[in-house]
């Protein structure tokens, strides 16, 4: 399940549980949308409480991070997990953001409202 919220330039997405392709398609929509009306947009996902994913889900977040690698400034990824800091590493192979992680959603927010607009 995950929660998403926009502002300005700006798109919050926190998983809980299981990330699905369900979830990651209603997150497509709207970044698409919101991309398309206002330009590239900075994003902070919130995977502390995610506790898995699906292999859907994942073969869609690499075709959909090669295909819009562009349209993000600033990536912040806010997670404890090893796993998963790795894996928001190996995706900066597909996107032109700067992508940072981060402990704590305080430091990530602060990063991200600095980005230019």
């Amino acid at each position: 399940m995950i929660t998403i919220d926009y502002r300005d330039s700006q798109v919050s997405v926190s998983v809980l549980g299981e990330f699905t392709l369900a979830d990651f398609k209603e997150f497509e929509e709207l970044v698409l949308y919101k991309v398309k009306f206002d330009g590239a947009v900075n994003l902070f996902f919130d995977l502390r409480e995610m506790a898995d994913f699906t292999v859907d889900m994942a073969w869609e977040e690499i075709k959909f991070s090669r295909e819009h690698g562009g349209d993000f400034n600033r990536i912040a990824v806010i997670t404890d997990s090893e796993w998963i800091a790795w894996s928001a590493w190996m995706s900066q192979v597909f996107v032109a953001a700067d992508l940072r992680v981060f402990h704590e959603a305080e430091d990530a927010r602060a990063w991200l409202d600095e980005a230019p607009r």
